[in-house]
């Protein structure tokens, strides 16, 4: 069975191409928004470490993409919201 992951802001756009690709025998996962490590770095003003220590103890959905690793910015946002600061 052959995945594909589509991550795109155009809901539309996306929903047309998933369609597409699951008539051609593709199983298709989708996401609107993902961010990147040095993003999460930012917000919280935490070290690259710290970062990737959050993201191995399961806080966050991720998406792998070769070596990277890829946060669902629903769930970060979600987790911050979540924080009591």
């Amino acid at each position: 069975m052959r995945k594909i992951l589509l991550v795109d802001d155009d809901t539309t756009y996306t929903w047309s191409l998933q369609k597409y690709l699951q008539r051609r025998g593709y199983v298709v996962n989708t996401a609107t928004a993902l961010a990147e490590a040095r993003e999460i770095i930012k917000i919280l003003n935490i070290g690259r470490t710290s970062a990737y220590n959050l993201v191995k103890e399961g806080h966050f959905k991720i998406v792998r993409i070769g070596n990277a690793i890829r946060v669902s910015k629903k769930s970060f946002d979600e987790w911050l919201n979540a924080q009591a600061f």
